[in-house]
């Protein structure tokens, strides 16, 4: 693994964060919150989950280890959702980038949310937070499909690469 292939992951996550996103957007209240028995219960808590485990590892990568997840209040909406990943989104690059080629070798210590130790290398913690939202956005297009909503554009990773050609 090495930094362009770690922009490219990058590059790809948040486009189909995006597509999720939008997808996501015409949802009324009611149906954002509405249980549906899925991991997480709502779209709001499996949204709320899938950023605020990004947000908990660049907090790692940066020297802090949270002790809990972001509280659901943290997410009312999708809007919010956005700007908040938007900010992520940044602080997450810049990070990358500034690791540099040699620094995304460099293994971190942490606290899990339960107060364990961890240790991992950058690359595999990126490539995690990358898989992590796949999965959980194959979660989203099955709740959107559950409310009656569309799916969201395809997120599939070989029709990233083909928008990018």
């Amino acid at each position: 693994m090495n930094l362009q292939d770690l922009r490219t992951l990058l590059d790809y996550h948040y486009w189909a964060r995006d597509r999720m996103l939008a997808a996501l957007s015409p949802l009324s209240q009611e149906e954002y919150t509405r249980e549906l028995g899925s991991s997480f219960t709502s779209v709001q808590d499996t949204l709320g989950h899938v950023y605020s485990a990004e947000w908990a590892w660049h907090q790692r990568w940066t020297g802090a280890s949270p002790a809990s997840p972001l509280p659901r209040e943290t997410f009312p909406d999708v809007a919010t959702v956005r700007r908040l990943w938007e900010k992520t989104e940044a602080d997450v690059r810049g990070f990358t980038e500034g690791l540099g080629e040699t620094g995304i070798e460099q293994e971190f210590e942490y606290k899990t949310l339960a107060g364990d130790p961890g240790s991992s290398v950058f690359w595999h913690m990126l490539q995690h937070v990358v898989n992590h939202g796949s999965y959980h956005r194959g979660q989203l297009t099955t709740m959107l499909r559950q409310l009656g909503h569309q799916a969201p554009e395809s997120m599939d990773l070989i029709r990233f690469y083909r928008t990018r050609r």
